[in-house]
């Protein structure tokens, strides 16, 4: 993985230490969510602060480009730049490597486990290993198995694939069209089970592998998959396949009458 650059590196300090003075977050929030250019004078109202001190703080945040300063007759107006509201989210990102290059897909695959498309004879094991992971209660919000029509309507054509070990299918991921608008054609939900009593054998790495390498070959350019927290081990399989945290998803929908979070990850195509 290759070092961030100087130049951004300097920059993203030079953000940094402007907000290392808590002053300055305070004023830079008040502005935020004011939705609005918002007087220096109302500024001191707001947060308490002397009209001296919040004009020098205003400055400073003025100075490194993340509030924008109109003069109307003798009262300065503050707003946000609104470069300021990806700009600021994007570095911190960037620092802690979520926007990092990461890898297309997962390596070192099992070379006894084969992945192939599914058929019409593997239905019923797909099923069987869906109920097994609606049993777990951490892989899903469904408390019962799909119909086999349900699941063929829903899945893409050329985006389902099963796991064979020792002539067993013993997983099975697919992916679904995240919305019907033509705009959003090339954007699929995806999905992965593993047979319960085969966890750790790197079947979900070979699925997600054939997944994602034949999404990148359609011409699918974004992959998006909801799972939940407690899921380490698919959050982190999922990692390496390259998809990145966008966020958690808190109380997102209840499961056997409890609310539940989910961690919200996607994958771009790569523009090479």
């Amino acid at each position: 993985m290759s070092a961030l650059p100087v130049e951004t590196a300097t920059t993203y300090a030079e953000w940094f230490a402007c907000l290392a003075e808590p002053t300055r977050v305070r004023l830079l929030h008040t502005v935020a969510v004011a939705g609005r250019s918002i007087s220096v004078g109302e500024l001191t109202e707001r947060t308490g602060i002397s009209q001296s001190t919040c004009s020098h703080h205003v400055r400073k945040l003025a100075d490194v480009g993340f509030v924008l300063l109109r003069k109307e007759g003798t009262t300065t107006l503050v707003s946000v730049n609104p470069n300021c509201c990806t700009g600021l989210p994007h570095a911190a990102d960037v620092v802690m490597g979520t926007l990092a290059p990461r890898p297309c897909c997962p390596g070192e695959l099992p070379a006894d486990v084969s992945v192939r498309a599914l058929r019409e004879q593997d239905w019923a094991a797909v099923r069987r290993i869906f109920r097994a992971g609606i049993d777990t209660g951490d892989a899903t919000f469904e408390t019962e198995v799909p119909s086999r029509s349900a699941l063929d309507s829903r899945w893409l054509a050329g985006h389902r694939w099963v796991a064979e070990l020792d002539g067993a299918v013993v997983g099975w991921a697919a992916a679904s069209p995240a919305s019907r608008r033509e705009c959003y054609s090339g954007v699929a939900e995806t999905s992965v089970y593993v047979d319960a009593g085969l966890r750790g054998r790197g079947i979900g790495k070979a699925l997600l592998h054939k997944q994602v390498t034949a999404a990148d070959a359609a011409g699918l350019w974004t992959l998006q998959t909801s799972v939940f927290p407690e899921n380490r081990a698919s959050v982190g399989l999922h990692h390496s396949a390259g998809f990145r945290t966008l966020g958690v998803r808190e109380r997102i929908a209840q499961q056997h009458g409890v609310w539940r979070d989910t961690v919200f990850l996607e994958r771009r195509r790569s523009t090479d």
